[in-house]
């Protein structure tokens, strides 16, 4: 399942619980695992998401304890994440999936850009179905050089975090959106 459009490509995702069994399918499917690998992990919705170009959905559904998806991923920055914030996101509630996604394609990703300059890498990978578990419209990979500067300078300056948070209330759902993976990210396969 492989459709490719510029620094666009569709993929299948699995999100998991179980970070062992993640990263071997990621493996061998030679995709990318990203994973919260902090022990203390029960507030988080999943613990690893693997993403793939393959037409093998059987491995992704084996690990896709929480989910398994279609998403659309867009390298809206490019560069190498040390630590990601990985955010999933629910669409707002008055809003078709198509909506959201265009506000946060055409508007927010922009806007990110800007106001999130310590950020060194930001993909957005848009659900674009559902296939199994909890639902959901998309996942930001916001990447930074480490921990500190995602914790501490993830905002560009005081008005950046209201003019994000504003933004983020126009296409998403915040209360209901699940909370953010501090991630790790693991190439497998020619990428690698």
């Amino acid at each position: 399942m492989t459709e490719t459009h510029g620094n666009q490509i569709l993929e299948l995702a699995a999100a998991s619980m179980d970070l062992e069994a993640a990263s071997a399918a990621a493996e061998q499917l030679g995709g990318t695992l990203y994973a919260d690998e902090r022990e203390d992990f029960r507030r988080l919705p999943f613990r690893a998401l693997v993403t793939a170009a393959t037409d093998d959905l059987a491995a992704l559904w084996e690990v896709g304890d929480v989910g398994v998806y279609v998403v659309y991923r867009r390298l809206v920055k490019p560069g190498i994440p040390g630590l990601i914030g990985l955010f999933p996101m629910v669409r707002h509630p008055d809003l078709s999936h198509g909506e959201s996604d265009a506000h946060w394609r055409d508007v927010h990703g922009p806007l990110a850009l800007e106001h999130h300059a310590a950020m060194t890498h930001y993909t957005q990978l848009s659900v674009v179905a559902n296939l199994a578990g909890l639902r959901l419209d998309g996942f930001a990979l916001c990447g930074f050089e480490n921990e500190y500067d995602l914790r501490n300078r993830f905002y560009t300056g005081p008005e950046s975090v209201e003019v994000i948070a504003q933004d983020v209330r126009q296409f998403a759902d915040p209360g209901n959106s699940p909370a953010r993976l501090l991630a790790r990210e693991y190439r497998f396969g020619a990428d690698a």
